[in-house]
């Protein structure tokens, strides 16, 4: 049995958010996997039953409809994700971060027009940043946003957005002013129910993480009110961006941890009761040995994250130690993961065993969010 080590900011409100959410993943997830893959997107029902039980922005006030926890409460459900090890709900980006742009940046009339529905899942919300020529460089976007009067006219496209053939909103980042670089980018809340001009296209064919509903989107002459603008006034686009990339890189730290803890965890089950050679495969000394070191990759990777946690729950964080969680465990997620499937053997490479689920959906890992290249230029940036 591997020995687990409860997370630091874990109070047993916190540990029973955890264990809710696991129950939740094993039975709306993983035990309907095949259907989710086959059609590239979890059902509504699954986000309706997420709000019902308190998965959904547990970290909204009260006020708007949310759970009123902290984000460590948001984190242990990211992190229950995670040790399913399946990526097909995209919470992480409804929860964790859309609906974290509107409660910092929103007004209160928007407030309340999108965070209660985003609550019980009646509502779901993408982000949409990345485009088919700009993927980490966000101030070159080219999807324009023109004033005509009490609106904005919305031309563009928009690529690998998570939730994007399913999501009701999107916020949408924008050139307001296409000369003035990083400060011509803004963010605009776009409803996507009837919205003329909105196309969803392609539902992306990706290596891994069959089930999420991955999209490229297109806007042609769509009409948004001024008043959906987020934030006080045009421009102030990619500094909210920069600004929550810390905690979204936190969101993929949870992930990766609670990914290499489940694949140690399957991996050391499965070579003690696998036999070859009259013996068990934990009972050969290599076997024993990689599985040590996959599990003080865990344990450093375990204590790292914890540390961090706790200084973005204090307002501590910066920008290079979240860089730093987000290049790091997704790394050795990578790395763990890779070296449980050579233990499995043949079996490893069978979509039937999680570990080869686990395997083809944390490659993406060290790409979204920011490539983990441009999380060590942040790092390096800082020495």
């Amino acid at each position: 049995m591997v020995t687990k080590r409860k997370p630091s900011w874990h109070d047993d409100e916190i540990t029973a958010v955890a264990e809710l959410a696991r129950g939740f993943f094993d039975r709306e997830l993983i035990a309907k996997r095949e259907q989710w893959d086959a059609q590239h997107r979890v059902d509504r029902s699954v986000w309706l039953e997420a709000g019902k039980l308190g998965l959904l922005c547990c970290s909204i006030p009260e006020e708007y409809g949310g759970g009123g926890g902290t984000f460590a409460h948001d984190l242990a459900v990211f992190e229950a994700q995670g040790y399913c090890g399946d990526y097909a709900l995209g919470n992480s980006v409804h929860s964790g971060i859309v609906a974290h742009y509107v409660l910092e940046y929103g007004s209160e009339e928007q407030k309340k027009a999108w965070l209660p529905g985003m609550a019980t899942g009646e509502i779901l919300g993408a982000i949409g940043m990345t485009e088919p020529g700009t993927g980490s460089d966000l101030k070159a976007i080219t999807t324009s946003a023109t004033r005509d009067g009490d609106h904005y006219v919305v031309n563009g496209s928009k690529t690998f957005i998570t939730n994007g053939g399913s999501a009701d909103m999107i916020a949408l980042a924008v050139k307001t002013d296409p000369k003035a670089g990083a400060k011509g980018v803004s963010l605009l809340i776009v409803d996507l129910r009837d919205c003329e001009g909105f196309a969803v296209g392609r539902v992306l064919d990706k290596v891994g993480q069959h089930g999420a509903d991955t999209s490229e989107l297109s806007f042609t002459d769509v009409r948004v009110p001024v008043s959906n603008l987020l934030g006080e006034s045009e421009g102030l686009g990619f500094g909210q961006l920069m600004a929550q990339l810390v905690q979204e890189r936190l969101i993929i730290g949870a992930q990766a941890i609670g990914t290499i803890e489940r694949a140690v965890e399957e991996t050391v089950a499965y070579t003690k009761a696998r036999q070859a050679f009259g013996h068990n495969l934990f009972e050969f000394q290599n076997t024993a040995f990689e599985l040590a070191e996959c599990q003080t990759i865990a344990r450093t990777c375990r204590v790292f994250l914890d540390n961090c946690i706790e200084d973005h729950l204090n307002g501590e964080l910066d920008g290079a130690d979240a860089a730093m969680v987000k290049y790091w465990l997704t790394e050795q997620q990578c790395a763990v993961v890779d070296r449980c499937v050579q233990l499995y053997g043949g079996y490893g490479y069978m979509r039937e065993y999680p570990i080869a689920r686990m395997y083809e959906d944390s490659r993406v890992q060290k790409i979204y969010a920011g490539a983990n290249e441009v999380m060590k230029g942040i790092i390096a940036k800082s020495l």
